[in-house]
């Protein structure tokens, strides 16, 4: 199999995003010839153009490493184990973040989704979920999705699994990843038809989730950290499911 080039890469990245090669040169500081030149092999790119090209382009870093490989360069950016001590002070953060939004469900998930931090709360959501869901790596999308899971407990389970599919297939899209690819096929083998037409017209999907305490009604929200030029770092969510209405946030009030 013929090994992909770095104009073939820049070019597929180009096209993905849906930007010209001017609309590209303007934003890297270069010239719409010298883009035409790199993307037909005409010019080699130095090391800090092929990252200002990259950044352009919000190629995520782990990406940023594969172009940088196939110019010829070494990796940039480090891709630090999540227990390794020089994380230290990341996970201390992650932990504070997720005592903070306490009583209200929070997780951390990496690219794939598969957790890597949860606050206590979270329990309330996993309540009843099959202990092999739970086994490490825990995957988050599976864990919600599978019938083992959460899903008997999801009121609008429907809507609920087409608005995680959805985000999945864009996040692919944007990012490809043959895992999620894999993942999206799994689950969509297990939930219902799409709907037909919204069955919510507020601002969100909520999750109208059934549990010991009541049935809640969540929304979520997803946070980056925005500035992180390490691989691990770079790729970290952290989603907080957050009361839609004051009754649900009584319930996840109580002791």
């Amino acid at each position: 199999m013929p090994t992909r080039s770095f104009a073939d890469d820049l070019r597929s990245w180009r096209r993905r995003r849906g930007v010209s090669q001017l609309d590209l040169a303007l934003r890297a500081g270069t010239t719409q010839r010298h883009v035409s030149f790199i993307e037909s092999g005409r010019s080699t790119p130095g090391r800090a153009m092929v990252i200002r090209l990259a950044e352009s382009l919000e190629v995520p870093l782990r990406e940023r490493n594969v172009l940088l490989l196939s110019a010829g360069y070494a990796p940039a950016y480090p891709r630090t184990d999540w227990a390794d001590p020089a994380m230290a002070p990341v996970r201390t953060a992650v932990e504070q973040i997720l005592r903070g939004h306490e009583p209200y469900p929070a997780i951390v998930v990496d690219r794939d989704g598969d957790l890597v931090a949860a606050n206590d709360a979270f329990a309330v959501i996993t309540e009843g979920v099959a202990p092999e869901l739970l086994v490490p790596p825990v995957s988050v999308p599976r864990v919600f999705l599978d019938p083992r899971g959460v899903a008997p407990r999801i009121g609008n389970f429907a809507a609920w699994a087409w608005h995680v599919l959805d985000a999945l297939r864009a996040q692919t899209a944007r990012t490809p990843n043959a895992r999620t690819d894999e993942l999206i096929a799994e689950l969509t083998a297990v939930v219902p038809e799409r709907p037909t037409g919204p069955d919510h017209l507020g601002f969100a999907v909520p999750l109208q989730l059934d549990s010991a305490r009541g049935r809640l009604t969540l929304i979520t929200t997803l946070t980056q950290f925005a500035t992180a030029v390490d691989v691990t770092v770079a790729e970290l969510r952290l989603e907080a499911f957050l009361p839609a209405d004051a009754a649900t946030e009584s319930l996840l009030r109580i002791p």
